[in-house]
């Protein structure tokens, strides 16, 4: 038998029971005692290993993003836009790509219910021919913030009390009052769209600001928008409640019995795209991720379709383990000075790293499904077999090369050092727009999300009155009705 060519084992590999070593198990239920009803013997090593492994069944779970739900399935380019990205996988109108999705609340924990008012993770993980490319984003377009710096800040506000261990709004209140670049993406979290219907009615977006780079070096930024083919669909705060009671796992059974019925989730793929030499032509910053790029102006322009059509085949090895990080890209994209973006690039390598262990790109799911090939060796649990005697570059004694030079952003930056905020913050003139473009209904509904969690006990009325102050920058009208139900005034 050549050891070579197995698998290492699973339950379905041999017809009866082992251990992890392979040694045949012949009572599986029963430990080794002295006599039928004497005292356990250390030298049962099934035993032993059978508890020490489950102990050890937990991994970390991720900090944010903890409970989400995976599928597989393809990306088929529909439109030809090879003049915008060299990208091998976008090349050609009818180009297939095998892709992994999962979607995800942010805040709560593993088990936590589906159907929190929460942003939703969409996380893509093409498996390309040049290797894999991870456009990891949310069902929001926008964030909360601009620098990357105050995340662990944000989610330590969001995340529960730490005395308590219970969200409380007045802790979000409290941080975000110093922070009205928020205020566009509440306008996203405080709307209906807050709390989608399931994961198949949702939108994702890219949320960064990317680059596009074709053969001949031109540069293009990117934003990336899905679209669901069934439409977006939302829960109301009494049917949240209703259906998370019901079952607090609803959207990812829905997914699973949509694919397994044959009704596959379908989006379809959009971008906008911007010439950088336009980037100080508009009344916000580009690379701002708490601003959209109105779409009035900067049109969407379709590029292919994404289908789901088979479930994971074990949720552990194809959820818990899957692992996404903005810094996964493929030649014909790139990234921008997006400040949250850049980051990102380093923080979700890093905690995956925590997560999982340094070859965590050695499992199957993450691994890519193209030849690749590199010098790092050895660390915890890499299981890659290699027999190679050079591990290192250059050699005379290994034929590896440097692969063939592909194009990147060569524009020259200069300044000087410096912690500061952008110029152009336009921190309000977006919320406003999407609050007025919301029927009468809708912006009562808005407002009276605003006002349960702004009469909070624990708000101060100094903090009432910042965020008034700053929904009347945004929209006149709207900071009147928070300040007449609240009985405030602005505080700025």
């Amino acid at each position: 038998m050549d050891p070579y060519k197995h698998r290492p084992s699973s339950a379905f590999d041999s017809p009866f029971l082992t251990t992890n070593s392979g040694s045949p198990i012949w009572n599986y239920n029963s430990a080794l005692t002295v006599g039928p009803r004497g005292p356990i013997l250390l030298e049962d090593y099934h035993l032993v290993e059978k508890v020490a492994h489950f102990d050890r069944e937990r991994i970390p779970e991720r900090v944010v993003h903890a409970r989400g739900a995976s599928a597989k399935g393809f990306f088929e380019v529909t439109h030809d836009i090879s003049h915008l990205t060299c990208a091998d996988f976008l090349r050609a109108p009818g180009v297939q790509t095998p892709l992994i999705v999962r979607f995800s609340t942010v805040i709560h924990e593993r088990a936590s219910p589906e159907t929190i008012r929460d942003p939703r993770g969409f996380a893509v993980k093409f498996y390309t021919r040049e290797g894999n490319f991870d456009m990891v984003g949310n069902n929001f377009p926008i964030f909360f913030i601009r620098d990357g710096m105050k995340f662990p800040d944000l989610i330590h506000a969001f995340k529960p009390n730490p005395k308590s261990n219970i969200q409380e709004y007045w802790r979000v209140l409290d941080y975000f009052s110093h922070l009205p670049e928020s205020l566009s993406t509440f306008t996203w979290l405080f709307d209906d769209v807050g709390i989608p219907q399931d994961y198949r009615h949702m939108e994702g977006f890219g949320v960064h600001t990317f680059t596009l780079i074709n053969k001949a070096g031109r540069v293009r930024y990117v934003k990336f928008h899905w679209k669901p083919t069934c439409g977006v669909k939302c829960l109301s705060d009494e049917e949240a409640k209703r259906v998370g009671g019901d079952n607090h796992s609803h959207a990812t059974q829905d997914l699973y019995d949509s694919i397994k019925a044959g009704n596959y989730p379908e989006w379809k793929l959009f971008i906008q795209t911007m010439d950088p030499e336009d980037e100080d032509k508009f009344d916000f910053d580009p690379l701002d991720v708490t601003k959209i790029w109105p779409e009035d102006i900067i049109p969407l322009q379709p590029v292919g379709r994404m289908v789901l059509n088979k479930t994971v085949d074990n949720f552990f090895a194809e959820n818990e383990q899957l692992a996404f990080s903005p810094s996964v890209i493929v030649p014909g994209i790139y990234f921008s000075d997006d400040k949250m973006l850049q980051c990102r690039t380093f923080a979700y390598g890093d905690t995956q790293r925590h997560r999982l262990g340094p070859n965590y790109l050695l499992l199957p799911v993450n691994a890519p499904k193209c030849a690749h090939h590199n010098n790092h060796y050895d660390g915890f649990m890499n299981f890659m077999h290699r027999d190679e005697e050079v591990n290192y570059f250059p050699s005379r004694f290994d034929p590896v090369r440097e692969a063939e030079k592909f194009p990147i952003p060569s524009n020259i930056i200069t300044g000087k050092r410096e912690k500061t905020v952008i110029e152009k913050e336009a921190n309000f003139k977006q919320a406003g727009d999407r609050y007025r473009s919301w029927a009468p209904d809708r912006q009562e509904r808005f407002v009276n999300r605003w006002i349960h969690h702004l009469s909070d006990p624990r708000v101060t009325h100094e903090i009432r009155g910042i965020w008034v102050s700053y929904w009347s920058q945004a929209d006149k009208y709207l900071g009147q009705k928070l300040a007449s139900r609240l009985n405030v005034r602005p505080s700025i």
